[in-house]
């Protein structure tokens, strides 16, 4: 009895590790309008996903994403938010659908997220 009951505890930290092996590096990956809210609330790294929207003027290394649910509104009354991204690299061109990860950092009284790597998944073709 004492020897089952072993066997299945080692049987479920088995389980437990395999899991946790196959699951790593698949968390999920946010919207811009899951985060934009609060992006204080967001803390450590985390991966969200976004449509470049238009980059700064002031600084080539910032960029706009939107959320991809966006994309479809067609009214002039669309409030579009954008979260700004700064990564040193080669950047998204407009429409690009990017996953990028990193962490928020709070700039004077408002957030920028800081992008440490960024994924392009495929573009969306829009502003002409």
């Amino acid at each position: 009895m004492k020897k089952n009951i072993i066997l299945i505890a080692v049987a479920a930290i088995g389980i437990a590790l395999a899991v946790a092996f196959i699951t790593q590096g698949s968390a999920k990956s946010l919207s811009v309008n899951e985060v934009s809210s609060d992006p204080a609330a967001f803390t450590g790294i985390i991966t969200v996903t976004g449509i470049m929207g238009g980059v700064s003027q002031q600084d080539p290394t910032i960029f706009g994403i939107m959320d991809k649910k966006e994309l479809q509104c067609t009214t002039p009354n669309c409030k579009k938010v954008f979260i700004p991204v700064k990564f040193q690299g080669k950047l998204p061109v407009l429409g690009d659908e990017v996953n990028v990860t990193g962490r928020f950092v709070r700039v004077g009284d408002d957030f920028l997220f800081a992008a440490e790597k960024m994924k392009m998944v495929r573009n969306h073709k829009i502003g002409g």
